[in-house]
């Protein structure tokens, strides 16, 4: 890291997505954050290796187990996905690496991050946090954290609670106001 963020910073959300909803949420803060910085929104499975260069990047995943999916928990969501009962369709980046796998490979040379999940509509202690787990690695590498990790909820169908996607554009916003000072601003 060079200590130095450009004028706009450079934003990019970084997302690994099952069934549709990790990316709608990606998308969601994405927009949020366009009204004030230029954002790209990529899913991880399209950055081998890390072709970005942002300043600042938000990260997010499914939670799975108690934290980050690993190649047998995706199997099982791929077999998830084959069950017409359970009406789930994999998105098209669920094949590709997973979060884990790639921050163990990621050399991310941000100044500051944010981390964010998708998990069960439940309290965190029986769920776990992709977002916590993702906030605990970054940090161990000495990467200054944006806002706290946030979760966004989904159904025991595994769909996004009603508002969530509202409510993740809202958290692009206030991420967006937070980089007021690295874009020379006043916070507001």
């Amino acid at each position: 890291m060079n200590g130095r963020i450009h004028h706009p910073p450079r934003v990019s959300i970084v997302y690994e997505s099952m069934f549709g909803n990790t990316r709608r949420i990606a998308e969601a803060i994405g927009e949020g954050l366009r009204e004030t910085v230029p954002v790209e929104v990529a899913a991880v499975h399209r950055l081998e290796p890390w072709p970005l260069e942002p300043d600042i990047a938000i990260v997010g995943a499914p939670t799975h187990v108690h934290g980050l999916s690993r190649p047998s928990t995706r199997s099982e969501a791929a077999r998830w996905a084959e069950d017409a009962e359970r009406g789930l369709e994999l998105d098209t980046s669920a094949r590709g690496i997973g979060m884990r796998e790639w921050l163990d490979d990621a050399r991310l040379e941000v100044e500051l991050f944010a981390a964010f999940d998708t998990r069960a509509d439940m309290p965190e202690i029986f769920t776990g946090s992709a977002a916590a787990s993702i906030d605990r690695r970054l940090r161990s590498e000495g990467i200054a954290r944006l806002a706290d990790p946030h979760s966004f909820l989904v159904d025991r169908e595994n769909r996004l609670e009603e508002g969530e996607v509202e409510r993740a554009r809202a958290w692009g916003r206030e991420l967006g106001a937070a980089l007021a000072p690295y874009r020379g601003e006043s916070e507001v």
